[in-house]
C-alpha cells in the first residue's frame, strides 16, 4: 500500500533534479544571462519569452502570467499529475528509490527497472510500427487511411503505424534489441502457443496509446484483411502499464488544450480523434475499447480543474441505438463532474471521421459547436420510448423523465428543465412539478442523489496560486492573512530593495565576512519587501549553501500570497556575464543597501542633533556628532569598495 512520501526524500529529489533538464522536455530555452535560461511559457499565449528559469535556485517564474514553482510543480502542471506522482516520475529520473511513511510502499528500484525495460520496448515498437507504414507491405494501410482523409503528415503527427503480416517480425526485432522473452510476455504486445510467444499484431494498421505523460503504454490495431479471423479492433491487454479503464487516446497531444480551453470531447475511435484534432477540435479523445468510466472522469477532472467554476465535457456518439445507449452510461456518470456536460449527436448518424469526409473540418466544428445538454437529451431519449400521443404513455413518460430531472444537481437549472418537461408532454407544470419533487426527496431519502457537493470537495484549485500577471495577488489570502500590493516599479527605494533580495536568494554566499549581520539589521520599507526580508531572516544561513533547499526554506517562512514573489526574485535574471562580473555586482548591490540603511540612520541622528541643546547637554551632542562621523566613514568605504 502507497504511502506519504518522506519529506527528506522530498527535499533530495528537488535538489537533486535538473529543473533545466525538465522544463527541456516540454519548452525551448535559450540563455538568457549568466545562470538563467528564457523560453515561450507553456502556460499561457505570447509571443515574446517571459518564462525564466534558473536552475541553480530550481525555480522557474513566467513574468507574464504568474506561474512559478520548482520542478516537481512544473511537473504535476504539465502532466495534470498529483503531487504524489510527480515526485515519483522525477525519483526515477534521477535513480532515488524513495521511503514512504507509516510503513507505506512505493515502487521499488526493481519495480522502477522493470517499469521502464518495459517502456523501452513500447518506445521502439512503436518506432518499428511507423518505419513499417513507409513500406511496400504496408499499402493497405496506406489506403485506409488515404481512404478517410488522412494524409502521409497526419499519419506521422498521430503516430500511426503497420504491424507486418507473419508471426515474428516485432519479435525479432525487440529480440535483436537485447529484450528477453520473459520481459516480452509482460509487454501485451505478444500472445502465445505451443511454440512459444509470437506477434500478438499482424496485418493491421496500428495506433499507439500514450498516457499523459506522452509514454507508449499501449497499441490499438484495425484489421485491413477478410483472411483476419480476429476482431475489427484489437487493443492490448491489461497489463502493469495498460489499464484500459484508465486510459484515453490521444490524451498527450489533447492535453494542454484541454486544461487550456477547459473542454474536454470524447469521441469513440481513433479516426475519430484524428479527424477531429486536424478539423481544429483539439481537445478531443477517445476511450479504448470500454466505456467512459469512473477512472476516466478522474483523469478529465484533473485536466478542466473541474471544481464548479466552469468547463464542459462533450460526449459524441453515433446516430444509432448503440449511441444512444453509449450516451445515457455517460448521462449515469455526469453527477461526477461539476463541469457542463453535453451531447453532440450528428442527426444523419454520421460520425466525426465520416462527417469530416463528407462536408469537411468546418461540418465537425459545427457538430460540437452545436452541441445540447446532456439532460436534455437523456431526458427526450426517455420521451421517445413511449407513446405521448395516449393519456397512459404520456403518465409513463413523467414518471420515468421526472428522476433525470430531479438528478440535475443545479437548482437554478432544474426549475428550467421542468418547464421544458411540461411543454415536451404537453401536461400541466404543477403536475409535472410535483412528481420531480417527489422523485427528488425519494432519491434523497434513498441516498442517490447527487446534487454536486461530493464533486466540489476537494477541487482543484485553478494554476497561478496567488500570482497574477505581473506579479502576486493583491487580495487577502482566505484566512484574512495580510494583504501586499505590487510595489510600485518607478520607486527608487523599492527598486534598491528588490535588486537586493534578487541577490540574496540567488548569491547567499555574499552575506559572508559580516554581510549577514548589516543585511539583518537592514530595514526595508517597501511592505512586500520587508515581509520576504523577514523570512530571509528567519531562514537563517543554515540552507544557504544549497540554493535549492534555501530559496524553498524562504518560500515557507513567507506569508501565502508572497511566495510567488520569492520565486520571482529567485529566477530573475541579474546584468552579469561571468561569474567574476556577478561577484561585483553582488558585492555593489549590497553596497548600496547598506549606504542606504547607512543614510537612513545618518538622517535620523541628524534630526536628534538638531532637536538636542548643545549647551544643556554637551556629552550628547558630542556622542551624536562621533556616531555621524563613524557613519560617514563607514558609508565611504562602502561606496570605495562598491
Amino acid at each position: 500500500m502507497a504511502g506519504l512520501i518522506k519529506r527528506e526524500d522530498i527535499d533530495e529529489v528537488r535538489q537533486r533534479t535538473d529543473i533545466k533538464e525538465v522544463v527541456d522536455g516540454y519548452v525551448t530555452l535559450k540563455g538568457a544571462g549568466l545562470g538563467s535560461f528564457k523560453g515561450l511559457c507553456p502556460f499561457h499565449d505570447e509571443r515574446s519569452p517571459s518564462f525564466t528559469v534558473r536552475p541553480q535556485v530550481g525555480r522557474y517564474h513566467c513574468f507574464g502570467c504568474g506561474e512559478d514553482g520548482d520542478a516537481i510543480s512544473f511537473v504535476q502542471k504539465m502532466d495534470h499529475s498529483s503531487f504524489h506522482e510527480a515526485v515519483e516520475k522525477l525519483a526515477a529520473r534521477i535513480g532515488y528509490e524513495l521511503r514512504y511513511e507509516d510503513g507505506g510502499t512505493g515502487p521499488s528500484r526493481e519495480e522502477v527497472g522493470k517499469r521502464q525495460r518495459l517502456l523501452d520496448a513500447h518506445k521502439i515498437a512503436d518506432e518499428f510500427f511507423r518505419a513499417q507504414l513507409l513500406t511496400p507491405g504496408a499499402a493497405d494501410g496506406r489506403n485506409f487511411l488515404f481512404g478517410r482523409g488522412f494524409d502521409r503528415a497526419a499519419a506521422e503527427h498521430f503516430g500511426v503505424g503497420y504491424a507486418p503480416q507473419g508471426w515474428d517480425a516485432l519479435l525479432k526485432h525487440l529480440r535483436g534489441r537485447g529484450f528477453t522473452d520473459a520481459e516480452l510476455k509482460l509487454t501485451g504486445m505478444f500472445s502465445e502457443g505451443n511454440r512459444g510467444i509470437y506477434d500478438r499484431f499482424r496485418g493491421r494498421l496500428i495506433w499507439p496509446i500514450r498516457d499523459i505523460a506522452g509514454d507508449t503504454i499501449g497499441f490499438g490495431a484495425r484489421k485491413l484483411f477478410e483472411d483476419d479471423q480476429g476482431p475489427k479492433y484489437l487493443n492490448t491487454p491489461e497489463t502493469t502499464l495498460y489499464k484500459k479503464s484508465q486510459v484515453l487516446y490521444g490524451i498527450d497531444i489533447a492535453k494542454r488544450n484541454i486544461a487550456k480551453e477547459r473542454q474536454l470531447v470524447v469521441v469513440e475511435g481513433y479516426t475519430d480523434v484524428m479527424a477531429c484534432h486536424l478539423a481544429g477540435v483539439t481537445t478531443a479523445v477517445a476511450t479504448c475499447g470500454t466505456a467512459f468510466g469512473t477512472e476516466h472522469i478522474k483523469v478529465a477532472r484533473r485536466l478542466l480543474s473541474d471544481d464548479g467554476s466552469g468547463g464542459e465535457v462533450i460526449f459524441t456518439f453515433d446516430g444509432d441505438a448503440a449511441g444512444q445507449k453509449a450516451a445515457l452510461r455517460a448521462f449515469e456518470e455526469d453527477q461526477r463532474f461539476t463541469a457542463q456536460t453535453y451531447v453532440a449527436v450528428e442527426p444523419s448518424g454520421a460520425d466525426p471521421c465520416d462527417l469530416r469526409q463528407l462536408k469537411g473540418d468546418a461540418a465537425v466544428r459545427e457538430l460540437i459547436s452545436t452541441r445540447k445538454p446532456l439532460f436534455e437529451f437523456a431526458i427526450r431519449a426517455t420521451l421517445r420510448r413511449h407513446n405521448l400521443d395516449t393519456v397512459e404513455g404520456r403518465v409513463a413518460a413523467l414518471r420515468e423523465a421526472a428522476p433525470v430531472v430531479a438528478q440535475i444537481r443545479d437548482s437554478a437549472t432544474r426549475p428550467g428543465y421542468t418547464r421544458n418537461l411540461a411543454g415536451w408532454l404537453g401536461m400541466p407544470i404543477e403536475e409535472v412539478s410535483g412528481y420531480v419533487g417527489a422523485a427528488a426527496k425519494r432519491a434523497a431519502a434513498g441516498g442517490t442523489a447527487n446534487t454536486g457537493g461530493a464533486a466540489n470537495a476537494g477541487g482543484a484549485a485553478g494554476p497561478g496560486g496567488a500570482a497574477g500577471p505581473g506579479g502576486p495577488a493583491a487580495a487577502a489570502p482566505a484566512s484574512g492573512g495580510p494583504v501586499f500590493q505590487r510595489p510600485d516599479p518607478r520607486d527608487p527605494i523599492a527598486g534598491m530593495e528588490r535588486q537586493a533580495l534578487e541577490v540574496i536568494l540567488q548569491e547567499p554566499g555574499v552575506l559572508g565576512g559580516g554581510a549577514w549581520e548589516r543585511f539583518e539589521a537592514s530595514h526595508f520599507t517597501t511592505p512586500a519587501y520587508a515581509a520576504v526580508h523577514t523570512a530571509v531572516r528567519a531562514a537563517g544561513l543554515a540552507h544557504s549553501e544549497d540554493p535549492v533547499a534555501w530559496v524553498e526554506q524562504v518560500r515557507q517562512e513567507v506569508p501565502e500570497p508572497l511566495r510567488a514573489l520569492v520565486s520571482e526574485l529567485a529566477v530573475t535574471p541579474l546584468p552579469a556575464s561571468t561569474a567574476e562580473a556577478m561577484q561585483r555586482y553582488c558585492r555593489d548591490i549590497l553596497a548600496r543597501l547598506f549606504e542606504l540603511q547607512i543614510t537612513r540612520i545618518k538622517a535620523d541622528k541628524m534630526g536628534q542633533l538638531q532637536r538636542l541643546d548643545a549647551g544643556a547637554n554637551p556629552e550628547e551632542f558630542q556622542r551624536l556628532n562621533r556616531e555621524l562621523m563613524q557613519l560617514e566613514m563607514e558609508r565611504r568605504a562602502l561606496r570605495s569598495d562598491g
